[in-house]
């Protein structure tokens, strides 16, 4: 059974946390604080983590720094701070999603099972889908359903690689600029509008709406398998 769990100083979002989760068979524990989302996060060993950047002790951000200390634990925040910097904050932190309150239980139950699904840390996943197309990472190489040969650019290739290792989880833009092209393009965002754009023309069945490779605007993108 997955283990969630759930971090948020207001009862009543606890409750709608808990009832909704075991509804669905995750098994659930709360804490109000960061201290003792920290102490759960270590006793408890979950495999998910949902968690408020307002709490009464410690920022949301430092506790999300205090679990990367040690472990690779998902961590979706759920907050009411809507400002593009505490997101970037967050992301840069190490969550791997960002869901704004008021939030809709669909949606973040949606984010919870496309972030559990995801590979675990170190383990090499299989070929990848993308739409029609096959990602095969060992080999470096895309293909279509009938065989022929997807080109990409090293720069296409280095990107499409970093979002099918993470499916589901949010690659910022930030991270995506400094794995591909180097921690000194961090603020190049327009490469990567550019460079999605090629690669949505040649893996996705409908460029102008894409169903895998999908833009969170003002933070990064997504592969949804």
């Amino acid at each position: 059974m997955t283990r969630v769990l759930a971090v948020d100083d207001s009862p009543q979002i606890l409750t709608t946390l808990r009832l909704n989760l075991r509804a669905r068979g995750y098994e659930v524990r709360v804490a109000p604080d960061g201290g003792r989302a920290l102490a759960h996060a270590a006793d408890w060993h979950p495999d998910l983590v949902i968690l408020d950047l307002g709490l009464p002790d410690l920022d949301g951000v430092d506790v999300i720094r205090g679990l990367r200390g040690w472990t690779g634990v998902p961590v979706i925040v759920l907050s009411g701070r809507t400002d593009g910097g505490d997101k970037v904050d967050a992301l840069d932190a190490g969550a791997d999603d960002y869901v704004t309150k008021p939030f809709g239980m669909a949606e973040l139950l949606a984010r919870v099972r496309a972030v559990t699904r995801r590979a675990p840390v170190g383990e090499e996943p299989p070929a990848v889908r993308v739409g029609s197309c096959t990602v095969d990472l060992a080999g470096r190489t895309v293909t279509g359903d009938d065989g022929g040969r997807v080109r990409l650019t090293p720069t296409e290739w280095g990107i499409i690689e970093l979002l099918v290792r993470n499916p589901g989880r949010l690659v910022t833009q930030r991270r995506l600029l400094a794995e591909v092209w180097g921690p000194a393009h961090v603020q190049e965002t327009h490469y990567l509008r550019v460079y999605l754009a090629s690669l949505r023309r040649k893996l996705e069945a409908d460029p102008s709406r894409p169903r895998h490779l999908v833009t969170e605007p003002g933070m990064g993108y997504r592969f949804e398998p």
